[in-house]
């Protein structure tokens, strides 16, 4: 079993990446295989709403050039997947935007690839703004009719600068929790 996490974050290995590798580590202990994909440094543009991915339907998309195909490509092989995103203006980055927008129409054209995948997501935040940054991620994660994980509370943690997340006992302590319960989840899925 894999689960892929994908860290929206302009700023590689910042509080987002700290978010996700809390949620692995519990994966790990568990006996799953984690990949950890940083969109930082690879800009990815938004959907030009051409239509081609439901023309050709060959789990694509038509816009080429960035690191989108190759995201998709991974998100298939894995049997989780963990969004994260640090809020920017009560949202997430331009980049997970473009990726959820792109990556949704992918999926749709192609008969909901994403289908019965384990799902996570989880938001870095300074202040406010980090419950509509969730909803963004856990709407896409629900529209692609994935298996969303719960965790104890809502899957944020507060810091600025890097590292200050690790210093929200109650918000790590959730990702800890969110990553027993993909555990769990993930394990019960396979031993059917």
């Amino acid at each position: 079993m894999k689960v892929l996490g994908i860290n929206g974050s302009a700023r590689r290995d910042g509080n987002t990446a700290i978010l996700i590798r809390t949620v692995f580590g519990e994966l790990e202990r568990a006996g799953i295989e984690t990949e950890l994909i940083q969109l930082g440094g690879k800009p990815l543009r938004g959907c030009t709403a051409c239509y081609q991915c439901f023309e050709k339907k060959n789990k694509r998309c038509a816009v080429a050039g960035d690191a989108l195909n190759g995201i998709i490509e991974k998100m298939l092989e894995a049997d989780g997947i963990i969004l994260g995103s640090p809020t920017y203006f009560t949202d997430v980055t331009a980049e997970m935007k473009a990726l959820i927008d792109r990556v949704g129409m992918v999926s749709v054209a192609n008969g909901a690839l994403l289908k019965h995948k384990v799902a996570g997501a989880v938001v870095s935040v300074r202040r406010g703004g980090a419950t509509h940054a969730f909803d963004t991620l856990n709407h896409f994660l629900h529209y692609g009719q994935m298996f969303l994980v719960g965790a104890s509370y809502w899957n944020m943690a507060f810091g600025r600068n890097i590292g200050e997340v690790e210093g929200d006992e109650e918000g790590m302590r959730n990702k800890r929790v969110l990553g027993e319960n993909m555990a769990f989840l993930l394990q019960k899925l396979h031993a059917s």
